[in-house]
């Protein structure tokens, strides 16, 4: 059954590419359907892969082989919350080990150019602390990182 609501993310050429990889990183993920074009179209001839059904943890997403001209941006992005250091690290060192690269805060591109923030669930509980000192040490040590390092908020939220 088609689900109600999907997301469609834009790729060029690389669609299955990038949902194979979602299925082998993320929990919950996998490869649905492929679909191939039944007529030449812009960005493609009869036969290439035009859409890519799939789930990133358990989110429904089609792959949209749509060409060169719409580039993933920051301005959307995968948020996944971690349990503790090891699946952060596993996460992030998937992403930017396979040609992605690193940015603020836990923030991670990956080589398709899709944002993602690997967030440790104690670093989203500490920022949101009803206690707004608690709140701010936590904010500012995540401000300075790049992955997130859970010793480092845990240090903070002892002082």
């Amino acid at each position: 059954m088609i689900p109600k609501t999907t997301l469609c993310l834009w790729y060029d050429g690389t669609a299955l590419d990038a949902a194979i990889f979602y299925s082998k990183t993320f929990p919950d993920s996998a490869v649905i359907a492929v679909h191939h074009a039944p007529g030449d179209y812009p960005a493609g001839k009869q036969g290439d892969v035009l859409t890519v059904d799939f789930t990133v943890m358990g989110i429904p997403c089609l792959g949209l082989n749509g060409g060169p001209a719409f580039k993933h941006s920051e301005a959307f992005s995968f948020q996944v919350a971690t349990d503790d250091q090891a699946e952060t690290d596993r996460l992030w060192n998937a992403i930017i080990d396979n040609g992605g690269e690193a940015s603020a805060c836990g923030w991670c591109r990956d080589k398709w150019g899709l944002s993602w923030q690997i967030t440790p669930r104690v670093l989203t509980a500490a920022f949101t602390d009803p206690d707004r000192a608690v709140a701010k040490r936590a904010f500012e040590a995540m401000m300075t990182m790049t992955k997130i390092d859970i010793a480092a908020i845990e240090a903070v939220l002892k002082k």
